[in-house]
């Protein structure tokens, strides 16, 4: 972990963090900024490896099962880490 504690992060931080993750993990190719996990073909492997990082960069917890149940984008995933902070600084 990085030493951030979820209330210390800006949503900033986590846009960018999260971003960064997301790209890096589904390897997004240009043009489908904001397509959805299973768009992107998204697998198992891949959503363990999202929750992983985040919860290791960024102190965040989120349930790999969310990403199956909602197949977000890049920008609803950004929101459910964001929520998480909030509840988890509460």
């Amino acid at each position: 972990m990085n030493g951030n504690r979820p209330g210390e992060l800006s949503l900033s931080v986590i846009e960018g963090k999260v971003a960064e993750i997301w790209k890096h993990v589904l390897d997004v190719p240009d043009g489908m900024e904001d397509a959805t996990f299973f768009d992107l073909e998204g697998e198992s492997i891949s959503a363990v490896r999202l929750v992983s990082r985040i919860e290791d960069e960024l102190g965040v917890s989120i349930d790999v099962g969310d990403i199956f149940e909602e197949d977000p984008n890049l920008e609803a995933l950004v929101r459910k880490v964001a929520g998480q902070a909030e509840v988890s600084a509460a």
